[in-house]
């Protein structure tokens, strides 16, 4: 972890790109980085947990291996992304944020993706995916593992 973190320390403002290396390189924020951040940077704990836990990218634990992002957005919800959202929770048994039992899915709210004459949208693994129904939906998960 110590070289990903001193790889940006000579940065302008180098906590962002020090988190994103490391979640690059672990899928996740390992907790032990936080107080080798901390000291690296003269912050607090504290401050270190602040960012993680603002920005919804950064994660604590490690995600699924495929991560779902259903868009929450008005746009994508007057096209029954509601609907589509209850459907997606309800078919893999976790709430936001939630990773299945096995591994196979994390799933995530997202606020707007950018396909609004699209929706609903959601991303998968990276891909945008537009007027996402039931059935595509279906396909997705199974896809998925899950």
């Amino acid at each position: 972890m110590q070289p990903l973190i001193e790889r940006h320390l000579q940065k302008e403002g180098p906590l962002l790109p020090i988190l994103h290396s490391l979640q690059e390189a672990f899928g996740h924020i390992p907790q032990a980085a936080v107080s080798l951040i901390a000291e690296a940077l003269n912050i607090t704990r504290a401050e270190v947990h602040g960012v993680v836990s603002f920005y919804h990218d950064f994660r604590d634990v490690p995600a699924g291996r495929h991560v779902v992002k259903i868009c929450r957005a008005e746009a994508c919800q007057s096209m029954g992304g509601a609907a589509l959202a209850d459907a997606a929770l309800e078919r893999l048994g976790v709430a936001w944020h939630g990773t299945t039992a096995d591994g196979a899915v994390t799933i995530e709210p997202v606020y707007c993706l950018g396909l609004c004459a699209c929706g609903p949208a959601a991303m998968v693994d990276g891909e945008l995916v537009g007027r996402v129904d039931a059935a595509r939906l279906d396909t997705i998960l199974k896809e998925a593992g899950a």
